[in-house]
C-alpha cells in the first residue's frame, strides 16, 4: 500500500508519496529535518479531526511544529486570509529556514503555496492534501493562488512544493458530498487523457465510493501520474497544460457567481464538463451518445449535471470572459472530441454558449 515517484522538473523536482496511514509508520522520517522550522497551516475542522495524530508523529520524532489555523471554506481563499497568515509568520519571526506545511484540501494547499511563494520572496512548502480533490489534482503541479470576487484563481503564482505526501487515511472523514466532488476531477483526467481509465471508472465507481483501498490507491496514483506528465511538458501553462481546464471555464463562472458558496469546486466542474461536452456536440466535434455516457458516469458518482436555474445566462458570459485562458477578450474552451481526446478552441461564439446553457437547464 505504498507508491512513490518523482516529478522531474530539474532543480525543482520533488517526490510524491501515496499510501495508507503513513503518519503511523516511519515512511516519512526522511522528509522532515530536526533543524528546520515547520509551520503547519490548516483549517479549524481538520484541527479537531486530525491534529493529535499529526502532532504525535512530529513529537515522537523530536521535530518542532507550530500551527496556524484558518476558518474552513472556499470563501477564505483570499488575499485577506493570505495577509493574516503572513502576519502570523512575522509575529513568529519566521525566516527563510521556515518550511510551511499545507495540511488540508485545495483551499489550504493553494493558499499556503501562495504565501510560501511570496513570503520573503519565497520559502519552501510541503503538500499534505486531505481531500480527494486535492490528492488527485490540486496538490500536484505547483499552481498556487487566491480568489477574487470577480474571478476564481485570478491572483497566484507557480511555486512547486518540496514534497507531496498523500495519506489515503484522511479520506475516511470526508462527507459523501466532498468525496464525490473529488471524483469529478478523476473523471476529468479520464476524459482528457485515457479512455481505458474511463472504462475502469465505469466498472469500479462503487468500489471507489466505498473507499476500497486498492482501487483508491490505483485511482489516486493514476491521476497524479497523468497530471505530472503534463506538468513536465508545460509547467507554467503556456500550451498543453491548459487542457487540464476542461470543464473549468463554465465551472469557475458558476463558482464566481455564487460567491464560492452553494457549489463545491468539483460539483461546478462536473456541470462545466457537461456544458463543454454539449458545446462540442453543437459544433459537430462530439457524438451525443458520448456526452450521455459522461453524464451517466458523473451521476454514478453522485455529482450534479444541471446548471443552476437561478444564474442568469448573461452572468456566464461576464465571468467566462475573465477566464485565464482567454485572449483578446475572446472566450476559449477545452472541448472533447471523444473519450481520451480534447482540444483547445478559441473564439467560441457567445450565442453557442448561451444556447448550450439554456438547453441544459433542468426542465
Amino acid at each position: 500500500m505504498l507508491k512513490k515517484f518523482i516529478v522531474p522538473l530539474k532543480e525543482k523536482s520533488y517526490p510524491i508519496v501515496i499510501g495508507l496511514d503513513l503518519f503511523k509508520k516511519n515512511h516519512l522520517l526522511s522528509y522532515f529535518k530536526k533543524k528546520k522550522r515547520y509551520i503547519l497551516i490548516t483549517n479549524k475542522t481538520l484541527l479537531k479531526l486530525w491534529i493529535k495524530k499529526i502532532e504525535r508523529f512530529f513529537n515522537s520524532n523530536n521535530i518542532k511544529i507550530e500551527i496556524i489555523s484558518i476558518p474552513d471554506g472556499e470563501c477564505y481563499k483570499s488575499l485577506q486570509e493570505a495577509n493574516n497568515i503572513i502576519t502570523e509568520l512575522l509575529k513568529k519571526d519566521c525566516g527563510r529556514d521556515t518550511i510551511l506545511i499545507a495540511f488540508g484540501g485545495g483551499v489550504i494547499g493553494d493558499l499556503t503555496g501562495f504565501v510560501a511563494s511570496v513570503y520573503q520572496r519565497g520559502i519552501e512548502f510541503i503538500q499534505i492534501p486531505t481531500t480527494l480533490l486535492s490528492q488527485v489534482d490540486a496538490s500536484v503541479g505547483g499552481k498556487t493562488g487566491v480568489n477574487h470576487t470577480l474571478g476564481k484563481n485570478m491572483i497566484g503564482t507557480f511555486w512547486q512544493p518540496k514534497y507531496v505526501i498523500i495519506d489515503l487515511l484522511f479520506l475516511s472523514t470526508l462527507s459523501q458530498r466532498e468525496l464525490s466532488s473529488g471524483f469529478s476531477e478523476v473523471v476529468k483526467y479520464s476524459i482528457i487523457f485515457d479512455k481505458l481509465f474511463f472504462l475502469w471508472l465505469e466498472n469500479n465507481y462503487l468500489n471507489l465510493l466505498k473507499l476500497d483501498k486498492k482501487c483508491l490507491l490505483y485511482c489516486v496514483y493514476k491521476c497524479c501520474k497523468l497530471k505530472s506528465e503534463i506538468v513536465i511538458l508545460d509547467e507554467k501553462e503556456k500550451s498543453c497544460r491548459a487542457l487540464l481546464n476542461f470543464g473549468h471555464t463554465y465551472g469557475h463562472a458558476i463558482e464566481s457567481f455564487m460567491g464560492y458558496k452553494n457549489f463545491l469546486h468539483g460539483e461546478a466542474v462536473s456541470i462545466g464538463m457537461i456544458l463543454a461536452s454539449r458545446t462540442s456536440e453543437i459544433l459537430g466535434f462530439l457524438k451525443k451518445n458520448v456526452t450521455e455516457r459522461i453524464i451517466f458516469l458523473l451521476k454514478n458518482f453522485n455529482l450534479p449535471v444541471y446548471p443552476p436555474n437561478d444564474m442568469p445566462l448573461k452572468s456566464y458570459i461576464f465571468y467566462m470572459k475573465k477566464d485565464k485562458k482567454n485572449f483578446l477578450n475572446n472566450i476559449n474552451l477545452i472541448l472533447p472530441h471523444k473519450i481520451g481526446i480534447v482540444k483547445i478552441y478559441k473564439k467560441i461564439d457567445k450565442k453557442v454558449i448561451l444556447s448550450v446553457i439554456k438547453n441544459s437547464l433542468k426542465k
